[in-house]
Formats: structure tokens, C-alpha cells, sequence
């Protein structure tokens, strides 16, 4: 099938890679309609990729080769060990990874977009409608535009959903994560071995055990050179912002109870090389994101499509975030080439991506409650305990990190350096 008018509401990792796959396609104009007028460089920090999702990723167009990444290869669990400064590790897990910094994944996937993709920002979408023959966006400014598909790029508030899924909203599972970023030279503040720091190799990933939560330290690569990330997950202060409607604070809008929230459990709980390293983050690098999650039915509608948290909003424990939109994109890219109508389109994609969205969501949950909600003794945990306690948390699943893609031919071997 080739022709036609798309638009993709959101013009971020997901939007980038659905407006590039519709083009490969054979569309014949596709518009990105972007809310933000601003650099959406900012907008994010560390995410990671699974190796095997890069390589199936980077076969299919989906992720584009040459973006920085940064290779990890063990997970390291800690847990506070009396006058330990490092804490005791109880289990050194492979962790097969790369990570990337959330702005130079965006873009380099925005370099990508082919120049016959129209990105227009500042472009606030109020409202969709799909019909038989077509669909209808209604932008902010009054104006009304017609297309052939439009596509949900538009995240866990996302407009298209409500056309797609009425009423569906991201539920709040009762506890958040504090993020945090900074260029890994700031590090030395902290001391090596011979100061009473730490022999941490920048291909481990930490992951140090608190009591209702747990805390993830990771090497992202950034704009300027290499940058510890981290990730912490647990309860609020029971006073201070409600968090029941879908929401997020951005970097630099972290104060008050939430900020002396994080202190006191960095202080309590870490090992004091992890507190410093948490630390060492300046407030206008700190932001809350609370965790929802949400899974829907249908990820179609008459001429509407549901792509990335707009079609399903997962947990980050899953690590599978920014696989999924791309594998999404590369589904639909796929669906496009063998269908011949717009149902046909539909139809292939519904069936290939309908239940990933949920399984992913139910995987997410297991793992947020084992992490987050009712963690374990974290300090009576050994190597083998903790193996038997992540195999239950995985219920049969192989892994985190997304699940595979269908066989591509001519994969690449291995994911972008």
C-alpha cells in the first residue's frame, strides 16, 4: 500500500520512529505535530536498551545506527552492611545493556526522520477523530486537518488514546522515583579504593536494596562526556503534591517535602558511598516521575493508531520503555508493507502489538511490587535466594528488557557501540 496523508501526534522517541516508518512505508506526507516549541533535549535522562532489542531494532531501520551508547554487562545488588562504606553485594547478575542518554537517542532518531517528514513544533493537539474514510485533528489554535491515519505518539496523557480508549487513564501505584543525572567526573569527589571510595567499573549496573524500595546507579553516555545516572524508587511524604492524577516534576522542580523525602532515605538506608554518589546531584538535575501504569484493549481505532506509553504506560522496572516504541514502529513499518488498505493496516497491527502492551504491564507490576511495594529482608538476602526470588518475580518470562521481535533476516550482530 503506498499514498496517503499521516499524522503523528508527538514528535519524541516513538513519534520520531513511527514518522520515519511511515515514510520507508510509502506515505505519501507525514506531518509530526509536536506540543513543545523547545529543545526536547532536556526533556529526559538515562534509559537503557537490552542488547538482543538493539540488534533486532537497528535490522529493521527502527533505531538508527551511530547513536552514543554505553555498554553494561553486570547488575550488581547491594544491600547496607553495618560500617560497610560500599555496602554487601548479594548477587552479581549478567545484565546485558546498553544505556543511552534519553536526548541523544532523540536526536539521533530525529537526524533519521527522512526530510520529506514535516516536524512542526509548537503544535498542540486538543482533540482527534477517526472515522471510516479518515480522521480529523483539531489543533489549539482552532484549525482543523484532515489525514488518512493519525498516529498516538503522544505519551501517558495521551490525546489519541481518549478517541481510542474513552475514560482509560494511567492508575498511581503509591510510590515514585527520584531521577537524577551529572557528568561521572564529579565522581572523584568521592575518593577511589585508596580513598575509601569504591573499585565501581563503569559496565556495572547498581541496584542497592532499601527497605519499600531500592535505587539504580548506572554510566549513561552525555553530550559532553560520560554521566552517572540513577533511578530511585520509593513512598512519598505523606504530605505534599497529590499524585493520583497522571503527573511528573521535570528537572529543577523538585523541592520541599519531595527533596527532604529523597535525603532522608538516601541517609538512612544507602551505604555511604551510594548516599554520596545520590549526593553529589545538583537540585536542577533532580526531578520525580510517579509510577502509573496503564493497559488497553485496543491500540486501534477507525483511523487511529496507539503508539508507545500513548497505547500502554509500563513500569520502569521492566527496563523496556524505549524498546517498545521502537519495536512498535518497527510492527507498524512491517503491517504497512503487506497490507492493502488502511483496515488491513489496522487489523496487522492490533494483532501484532495488542497484547505486548499488557503482558509487559503484568510483568511490571510483579516487579514492582517485589522491588518497590513489599520488598524483601534485603539483608538476609544471598546469591541464592536472590536468584530464586528474581525467577519468581519473572513468572516464566525470559527477562526483562521487551520481549523479542520476530525473527529479522540479515540481523545485525550486534547493537550500536
Amino acid at each position: 500500500m503506498r499514498g496517503g496523508r499521516v499524522a503523528v501526534v508527538g514528535g519524541s522517541i516513538a513519534g520520531c520512529a513511527f514518522a520515519s516508518a511511515a515514510a520507508r512505508a510509502g506515505a505519501a506526507e507525514v506531518v509530526v505535530l509536536e506540543r513543545t516549541g523547545g529543545q526536547l533535549a532536556d526533556r529526559g535522562v538515562g534509559l537503557a536498551i537490552h542488547d538482543d532489542r538493539a540488534a533486532e531494532l537497528v535490522a529493521t531501520g527502527a533505531l538508527a545506527p551511530g547513536i552514543a551508547a554505553h555498554r553494561l554487562t553486570r547488575r550488581k545488588w547491594l544491600v547496607q552492611d553495618g560500617d560497610s562504606r560500599t555496602g554487601r553485594v548479594m548477587w552479581d547478575q549478567p545484565f546485558p545493556f546498553h544505556s543511552y542518554h534519553w536526548g541523544l537517542l532523540w536526536r539521533g532518531l530525529r537526524a533519521a526522520t527522512p526530510p520529506a517528514v514535516e516536524y512542526r513544533q509548537g503544535a498542540a493537539v486538543e482533540g482527534v477523530r477517526g472515522y471510516a474514510d479518515g480522521a480529523e485533528v483539531r489543533l489549539a489554535d482552532g484549525s482543523v486537518e484532515r489525514f488518512d491515519l493519525v498516529v498516538g505518539a503522544d505519551g501517558y496523557r495521551s490525546v489519541v488514546r481518549e478517541a481510542v480508549s474513552p475514560g482509560a487513564r494511567p492508575s498511581y501505584a503509591g510510590y515514585v522515583c527520584w531521577r537524577g543525572s551529572y557528568p561521572a567526573e564529579r565522581l572523584a569527589a568521592l575518593g577511589g579504593p585508596a580513598g575509601g571510595g569504591t573499585d565501581w567499573r563503569d559496565t556495572d549496573a547498581i541496584t542497592i536494596g532499601i527497605p519499600g524500595g531500592s535505587c539504580v546507579v548506572y554510566h549513561i553516555p552525555g553530550p559532553d562526556g560520560p554521566m552517572v545516572n540513577w533511578v530511585f524508587y520509593g513512598a512519598p511524604p505523606q504530605t505534599g503534591p497529590r499524585l493520583d492524577d497522571p503527573t511528573s516534576l521535570p528537572p529543577g522542580g523538585v523541592s520541599g517535602e519531595l527533596a527532604d523525602r529523597l535525603a532522608e532515605l538516601a541517609q538512612r538506608w544507602l551505604p555511604p558511598y551510594w548516599a554520596g554518589v545520590i549526593g553529589l546531584t545538583p537540585p536542577e538535575r533532580t526531578s520525580v516521575q510517579p509510577i502509573y501504569d496503564l493497559e488497553t484493549e485496543l491500540t486501534v481505532g477507525e483511523r487511529l493508531l496507539l503508539a508507545g506509553d500513548a497505547a500502554s504506560v509500563v513500569r520502569p522496572h521492566n527496563t523496556s520503555g524505549a524498546a517498545k516504541a521502537l519495536q512498535d514502529a518497527a510492527a507498524f513499518e512491517t503491517a504497512w508493507r503487506q497490507a492493502d488498505s488502511w483496515a488491513g493496516l489496522l487489523d496487522a497491527y492490533q494483532a501484532a502489538r495488542g497484547s505486548t502492551g499488557r503482558e509487559l504491564v503484568a510483568l511490571a507490576r510483579r516487579l514492582g511490587r517485589a522491588q518497590a511495594e513489599c520488598t524483601p529482608d534485603w539483608a538476609a538476602m544471598t546469591e541464592p535466594t536472590m536468584t530464586a526470588w528474581w525467577q519468581w518475580q519473572l513468572d516464566g518470562v525470559a527477562g526483562i528488557g521487551g520481549q523479542a521481535m520476530p525473527t529479522v533476516p540479515g540481523a545485525a550482530p550486534n547493537p550500536p557501540r
